[in-house]
């Protein structure tokens, strides 16, 4: 994978600039910076950078060699990394912290005040809540947290012990990317896969509404996983020692104000399932550094950064690109903002 986009750096601007987070549009952006002769500093909570590219999407779905080789490419250029530091949050990422745990911190301010110009690419590191009874039993997993989890331990950051335990029966639920990531990971991975009896699959739309693409869930049933359609989870609970799972069965409703039709629950359509373990991947949530207002910098209530149209944010100087800009998308639009992100600082820097 690509990230440094010349054969040759050019003399040094003397300019320097801090990205926060060395995920795909991070590592855009310091690829095309450092091509414009700017000194790239990037910092990272995590061991390797990467960010969800590497501890978040399956080996069998991006092979990591590319990342990796494309991210020596920049150390080799001069980009420098700052690893296991939070840049540090009014809000903290509550379980993925744990996960990750970060060794420092930096504050922002700290950040601002020290470099030329700063580029926030935090992404979205924290699962979306479903607000039902019971998904904080220790037994029902956020699945992003979850994979990235298990991929510190694959990559020998942390013991295997420390990756929550999946085995069994198991449930996920949503219709997305990282749905079918973590249907995937229990099916393929030779560390789990020896103690999972069956994979299931529950989303409140049909195949061809999910983001995951009829195509995907085909795939998935193919590996083997069973798939739910019309069905969502409106309760867990323990009940004489067995973890139940209550569903209700969904109909599909049009309405002018959506693209997609409206997933309605059908009254007296409720069942209950036994499972062992469940991963929710119900949609994953921006995590910029800073709360609305803090260091200047206004965040809307979706928890996206606001920015003008040279990515630019509400303070001097600092820009934002990528997921924590636009919301969740692929790796494509991320990559691309960064990159766009990355040209107008160069503007921006030899404007200034």
């Amino acid at each position: 994978m690509k990230f440094l986009r010349c054969k040759e750096i050019p003399p040094s601007t003397g300019k320097k600039v801090a990205i926060v987070g060395a995920g795909p549009a991070g590592l855009g952006a310091a690829g095309i910076l450092r091509c414009r002769g700017h000194d790239v500093v990037v910092y990272d909570q995590n061991p390797e950078p990467g960010g969800l590219i590497l501890f978040g999407i399956p080996v069998t779905r991006i092979p990591k060699g590319p990342v990796r080789k494309g991210i020596k490419e920049l150390i080799d250029a001069g980009v420098k990394f700052v690893l296991r530091t939070k840049v540090d949050m009014v809000g903290d990422l509550e379980l993925m912290d744990k996960i990750i745990d970060p060794q420092d911190r930096v504050h922002l301010e700290e950040l601002i005040n020290e470099y030329d110009a700063v580029l926030i690419a935090t992404g979205t590191w924290k699962t979306r809540k479903m607000n039902v009874p019971g998904e904080d039993l220790p037994w029902v997993y956020p699945a992003v947290e979850w994979i990235v989890a298990l991929h510190m331990a694959k990559y020998g950051y942390k013991p295997w012990d420390s990756v929550p335990p999946l085995e069994g029966r198991i449930l996920v639920i949503g219709g997305g990317l990282t749905a079918a990531d973590a249907v995937l990971i229990p099916l393929t991975y030779e560390e789990v896969k020896g103690k999972v009896s069956e994979v299931v699959l529950s989303y409140r739309r049909t195949a061809e509404y999910a983001p995951m693409g009829k195509k995907e869930i085909d795939n998935l049933i193919a590996a083997g996983a069973k798939y739910w359609e019309l069905t969502q989870p409106i309760e867990f609970r323990e009940e004489n020692g067995k973890k139940i799972v209550k569903f209700v069965r969904m109909r599909l409703v049009r309405t002018s104000a959506e693209k997609r039709p409206k997933p309605v629950p059908i009254e007296g359509t409720e069942f209950e399932e036994e499972f062992d373990y469940v991963l929710k991947a119900v949609g994953v949530l921006p995590t910029p550094p800073v709360k609305d207002g803090c260091c200047g910098i206004k965040v809307d209530p979706h928890g996206t950064i606001v920015t003008d149209e040279n990515f630019m944010t509400t303070r001097e100087g600092v820009f934002a690109a990528g997921d924590v800009r636009h919301g969740p998308s692929l790796i494509g639009p991320a990559l691309k903002s960064g990159m766009d992100a990355a040209k107008k600082i160069h503007e921006y820097l030899m404007n200034k």
